[in-house]
């Protein structure tokens, strides 16, 4: 017994002593501090952390601590050096070369003979790449790169042809990703595609080493192992997720200080909004991304600062890539006519909508085009959209036939149930098209099969939001794009879901993906979108806003408007 109880008090100071050192807050240089453990809380569960099976925004937010890709986004959204210390792009657009940075290594697991992890190289990048495009590994990112890279749907094909014959397949790789020697990795593509290079950031192109990925096999998806500043600890699914500094990483900031500067970070995940904002409230989490609609404004006031009660938090908002829309079939019997989808957008007061639906939660109303304000170098107040005029809405209901909204049918819009804004948004426009004579239903149905409607071209008038998958203005233009759109109207279009086709669209849309100087690509955009605008394929809502809270202590921690989680140079001045 007199054992027992000394194994006890033994243990218990071993973990005193290592929570003592772990939260153990260090001076460095230039006034930083470093140690500590960082607090943070998902809605969501992670779905897998092998890269080429996240497409989830959770997994990313995780990975992204775990591994490292070529190049990376800042905080505004520019590119930045990652293991790649530099690249260039040939004239045709077509040969892409990423220069690797020496000295970068994986994070030491008994994956390696010696459980120490080695430099990574070209060859790496190469492994990691064919796996975006292997059909065996599930991934779900290969649709980005097998249209554009030299030999990515040979070698998709083969490795499927290869799994249903049960034989190992005849092509070693993609042909299009080359390794040249352990310092230089290319990529050719068929076509010259200028937004390409923001696919290298994605999730799905994080480097792993395949000694991992041989040793964990089916389970490398939750025994991850990359290069990046931090290592993976464990995982409880639906409780919490643990790593912690990686002491080899190989990034250094201006003062001379190795990055990362905090010790660990802790993931939960609490599935209420509301417990999350009780738990940060408590100081149990360093952060709170989102804000409870019913309770936003006892938060936030109507100069969007923090109310007395929460002034002694930071408070982080940033106007996100993302707009919320409905869509109009355009080949329908009834929305075919321009004249009436005009007229409906101008008969919507987005800003009200803003105002008294989102409670101010909302970043702007969409009086311009589809592309949101935060695309970084895009003029979006060029483009000429629709406000609120309601002397506007009536005189083109009428030019389209249906003065005062006589003889015009009672139109439909599909919503998916579960969301109480979406809802109260459909109500206040249902009653601002009833206005100018308008009568619009309700129609609530299952996320999915909502998607499947609309897809399948059996929604007219549908809810949607769009958010950038990278800060391209294509990841928007790319669905007014008249060749997403089957040729048999009985196919799914899930892309351009309006069926929107436009010639001079195309024709212009098409220049600018192929325009490699950014300013001229940007000009060609705007061009193309305010055709589209102009036709009114949608009816544009609102320009979403993010916003968090953090501990007053956070530092070098930005929010940025894809809600990019980086923890490499936060720190906690405590």
């Amino acid at each position: 017994m007199k054992n027992l109880t000394l194994l006890i008090l033994f243990s218990l100071f071993v973990a005193a002593c290592g929570k003592q050192q772990t939260e153990e807050i260090r001076q460095l240089k230039g006034g930083i501090k470093g140690g500590g453990i960082y607090n943070i809380n998902e809605l969501e569960d992670i779905r897998s952390l092998d890269p080429v099976g996240i497409n989830d925004v959770v997994s990313h937010h995780v990975a992204h601590q775990i591994y490292d890709a070529l190049i990376d986004l800042d905080s505004n959204l520019q590119i930045v050096p990652q293991l790649a210390k530099d690249w260039s792009v040939s004239e045709d657009g077509l040969l892409y070369t990423f220069n690797i940075r020496k000295g970068s290594t994986f994070h030491d697991n008994p994956c390696f003979p010696d459980g120490k992890g080695r430099e990574v190289n070209a060859k790496d990048v190469k492994y990691s790449y064919d796996r975006i495009v292997d059909f065996r590994t599930s991934s779900r990112g290969f649709n980005y790169f097998v249209n554009y890279v030299e030999g990515a749907q040979e070698f998709y094909d083969e490795t499927r042809a290869a799994q249903n014959e049960n034989r190992e397949p005849k092509l070693n790789g993609a042909s299009g990703f080359i390794y040249v020697n352990d310092t230089t990795f290319q990529i050719k593509l068929i076509k010259a595609f200028a937004p390409f290079i923001y696919y290298n950031t994605l999730a799905v192109a994080y480097i792993v080493p395949k000694e991992a990925v041989e040793k964990y096999g089916k389970d490398f998806f939750q025994n991850p192992v990359g290069s990046g500043p931090f290592t993976f600890v464990n995982w409880t699914p639906d409780q919490d997720l643990n790593l912690k500094r990686n002491p080899n990483y190989w990034a250094i900031d201006e003062y001379g200080n190795q990055l990362p500067y905090v010790d660990a970070v802790k993931f939960r995940f609490i599935k209420d909004l509301d417990a999350q904002l009780l738990e940060f409230k408590n100081g149990k989490l360093d952060e709170s991304y989102r804000l409870p609609n019913a309770i936003f404004k006892t938060i936030i006031d109507d100069n969007k600062s923090l109310t007395p009660e929460w002034s002694q938090f930071q408070l982080q908002r940033v106007p996100t890539l993302a707009t919320q829309y409905y869509g109009f079939l355009v080949t329908s019997e009834l929305f075919k006519n321009e004249k009436l989808r005009q007229a409906i957008n101008y008969a919507v007061d987005r800003e009200k909508i803003i105002k008294y639906v989102l409670n101010g939660q909302g970043y702007a109303g969409a009086t311009h085009g589809f592309v949101p304000p935060s695309m970084p170098d895009y003029n979006t107040e060029a483009i000429k959209g629709f406000t609120f005029d309601l002397e506007k809405a009536k005189k083109l209901l009428e030019e389209a036939g249906y003065p005062g909204g006589k003889g015009l049918p009672e139109i439909t819009l599909q919503i998916n149930s579960g969301g109480d804004r979406n809802i109260q948004i459909a109500e206040a426009i249902q009653n601002m098209l009833k206005e100018v004579g308008i009568n619009m239903k309700l129609q609530q149905i299952q996320f999915a099969q909502h998607l499947d409607n609309i897809d399948a071209g059996k929604a007219s008038f549908y809810r949607l939001g769009w958010i950038a998958d990278y800060p391209d203005p294509e990841s928007f233009l790319n669905l007014y794009y008249g060749k997403n759109v089957p040729k048999n109207p009985e196919e799914s279009s899930p892309i351009n879901s309006m069926r929107y086709v436009n010639p001079e669209f195309d024709r212009i849309f098409e220049q600018a993906i192929i325009t490699q100087d950014k300013m001229q690509r940007m000009k060609l955009y705007e061009q193309a979108e305010q055709i589209a605008v102009s036709q009114a394929p949608m009816l544009f809502i609102y320009y979403d806003e993010d916003y968090r809270l953090i501990q007053p202590y956070v530092k070098g921690y930005a929010l940025d408007p894809m809600h990019r989680v980086n923890f490499r140079n936060l720190w906690l001045d405590k």
